[in-house]
């Protein structure tokens, strides 16, 4: 039996496959990894759309942190060429 509870493998809840990070898309902040993923869009390309301020984003100390609302109401106003408010 060993010492692991009974049905967990040693695997990571909510881990796609062994050695990889599960993304929880749903927490409060998000890092510019997470919120690339949510757009579909390479990390780089979050990094520059936030130094251009293109994309609206969270600053905490030096940190670049977004939250799912955000990124949702920027991107209803792609559509539309309106600028999306910044927080």
């Amino acid at each position: 039996m060993g010492s692991q509870p009974s049905g967990t493998n040693g695997s990571v809840p909510g881990a796609s496959a062994p050695g990889t990070l599960a993304v929880h898309l749903d927490g409060p902040h998000l890092r510019p990894e997470q919120a690339a993923e949510l757009l579909n869009v390479k990390t780089s390309w979050v990094y520059e759309a936030v130094r251009t301020n293109k994309l609206p984003c969270l600053r905490i100390g030096r940190h670049i942190r977004f939250t799912r609302k955000m990124l949702e109401t920027w991107l209803e106003h792609q559509g539309s060429g309106e600028r999306a408010p910044h927080p």
